[in-house]
C-alpha cells in the first residue's frame, strides 16, 4: 500500500477506506514497513543492544554526544552540517549552542540517523 506523503493535519480522514485499514494484517504492516527506508529499523537488533542511549540532557556536553557516535570533530561537522570551528568551541565551551544550532543537536541526541538522512536528501 502506497504511503502518502502528508501530515496529520493534512489528511482527509473521510476519504480514507477505513475498511481496507481494517483488513490489513500485522505481517502486512511489517512487511510494508521493512519495505520503506523511511520507516524501519535503523540498526539491528545486536548494534541495539551494544549501543549507548543519548539523552536529549546531552546536548549540554557536544563532545559527549559526538563521542557517543563515534564520530570525529571533522566528521560529526561534515554529517550535520556545523562548521569544524564551531564544534570545536562548542566542546571547549567558549561557545554555547544557541537557536537553531541547539534545537539541531537535541534532534541529533533523539535521533541522529534520521537527521542524516534528512540531510542527505536535501544535499543531493
Amino acid at each position: 500500500m502506497p504511503t502518502a506523503p502528508l501530515s496529520r493535519n493534512e489528511l482527509d480522514l473521510a476519504r480514507i477506506d477505513w475498511s481496507r485499514v481494517d483488513t490489513t494484517t500485522d505481517e502486512e504492516i511489517a512487511r510494508q514497513a521493512a519495505e520503506d527506508p523511511d520507516t524501519a529499523p535503523v540498526l539491528t537488533p545486536a548494534q541495539l543492544r551494544t549501543g549507548r542511549r543519548i539523552t536529549p540532557e546531552a546536548v549540554e556536553d557536544v563532545r559527549a554526544l559526538r563521542t557517543g557516535l563515534g564520530l570525529s570533530q571533522e566528521a560529526f561537522a561534515a554529517r550535520f552540517g556545523f562548521s569544524v570551528d564551531a564544534v570545536r568551541q562548542y566542546e571547549s565551551r567558549r561557545r554555547v549552542p544557541t537557536g537553531p544550532a541547539r534545537a539541531l543537536l537535541r534532534v541529533i541526541a533523539c535521533a541522529p540517523d534520521v537527521v542524516t538522512r534528512a540531510l542527505a536528501g536535501r544535499q543531493r
